[in-house]
């Protein structure tokens, strides 16, 4: 894969990787749409990261991420428990279509019988899962109630690809960050990997329910970001932080 091609699906994974909008108050956010951008040898990159509701009920999260070499989508379609405090994911979309193989994978969940239902390229499979399992984006949602509960143990097991994974997050500072929209304060998060040194780090703002103001990974001494460019919070835009 050239080197231009290689370093965009990077982008558009990362983008993929930890996009998420978490809040520290009491009231979650029933709805939002933002969007990042970067430049990476001259292609522009936008994500998309939108949360609504869905008219039969539930709520979906959906991912975009975009450039003229390629695109990336992923949705998630999730219920929550009766307590109100554990994401259950029903469904899980992803599509990608250009760099490289193009690549289609649905995962249906079944809680009653505590299976997923996994269909990669046309070949379908099943998993047996346990209670709190969440897909490659639900575990988004579960994070951001998981910080308004206070909670630091921040791990979570994702039903990826016929296996499960475990994602860990760490709160590792504070910093102001300049941006398209003004300076915000930002909580830092970091992504850390088993047996991987990559570096996945996500810049939170305080004042706004810690939307995700900037995300960068790090991996064998490069680094790549995104940073937010527009934002709407319950249908309201934000003009300025």
């Amino acid at each position: 894969m050239p080197q231009n091609t290689r370093s965009m699906h990077v982008i558009l994974m990362l983008a993929l990787s930890l996009l998420m909008a978490v809040g520290a108050r009491a009231d979650m956010p029933r709805s939002f749409e933002n969007e990042y951008s970067t430049r990476i040898f001259g292609i522009k990159v936008t994500v998309t990261h939108t949360l609504s509701d869905l008219d039969e009920g539930g709520q979906q999260l959906r991912f975009e991420a975009d450039s003229w070499i390629g695109n990336i989508v992923e949705i998630t379609r999730f219920d929550w428990t009766e307590d109100g405090t554990v994401v259950q994911p029903n469904k899980y979309f992803y599509k990608r279509r250009g760099l490289g193989k193009d690549r289609d994978a649905e995962l249906t969940f079944d809680w009653d019988k505590e299976r997923v239902t996994n269909d990669v390229q046309g070949v379908s499979w099943n998993m047996d899962i346990s209670e709190n399992v969440q897909d490659k984006t639900s575990y988004q949602v579960q994070l951001q109630r998981d910080l308004i509960a206070g909670r630091d143990n921040l791990v979570y097991e994702i039903a990826d690809g016929g296996e499960l994974k475990r994602y860990r997050f760490e709160i590792v500072g504070e910093e102001t960050l300049d941006t398209p929209l003004g300076k915000v304060d930002t909580v830092k998060v970091m992504r850390s990997r088993d047996d991987d040194d990559r570096v996945t780090y996500a810049w939170l703002a305080k004042d706004w329910d810690f939307l995700l103001i900037r995300l960068q990974q790090k991996e064998d001494g490069d680094s790549h970001s995104i940073t937010i460019n527009k934002a709407r919070i319950n249908g309201k835009r934000i003009e300025r932080f």
